[in-house]
């Protein structure tokens, strides 16, 4: 098999690893704290119907203290311009930190959770970075990180 030969099967079998790991959008990770993946399925809907208002609102207050509802919406919008629907998502990692970290707060927690997502315009890694008030899990950070964005 010559040298051509084997970097393009590498890249069909790597493909086809990826698509097998992948999951559907609508499909649930396993291993996340209560609560969790209800949040980023409901952020995901909102991102999806381009309810970016909504997101702003139901935000953590860290999130809106990073940015101004029209900021946050215009951000929102572009990167779904840029890189189209979701097609599908799987889950590279979650880290939960907190839950008391010393501060004596037991409701200080926080989650970051990130995907290898294929959009339609492009590949992307999200990241949801989530923090536990009062019982609720709410969106602190969102973050697509695509050579298409740059």
């Amino acid at each position: 098999m010559s040298a051509r030969a084997r970097v393009a099967f590498g890249a069909l079998l790597l493909s086809l690893l990826l698509t097998t790991a992948s999951c559907g959008v609508g499909q649930k990770q396993s291993g996340l704290p209560a609560g969790t993946q209800a949040t980023i399925d409901t952020v995901t809907s909102d991102l999806a119907r381009g309810d970016y208002d909504k997101i702003y609102t139901d935000a953590s207050e860290e999130w809106r203290r990073t940015a101004r509802a029209d900021e946050s919406r215009d951000n929102l919008e572009r990167i779904r311009q840029t890189l189209g629907s979701v097609l599908s998502r799987a889950q590279l990692s979650a880290q939960e930190r907190g839950g008391d970290g010393g501060s004596g707060d037991a409701q200080r927690r926080t989650l970051v959770v990130s995907y290898n997502t294929k959009f339609e315009r492009a590949d992307a890694i999200e990241t949801f970075t989530l923090v536990q008030r009062e019982g609720r899990w709410l969106l602190a950070r969102y973050a697509v990180n695509s050579n298409a964005l740059r």
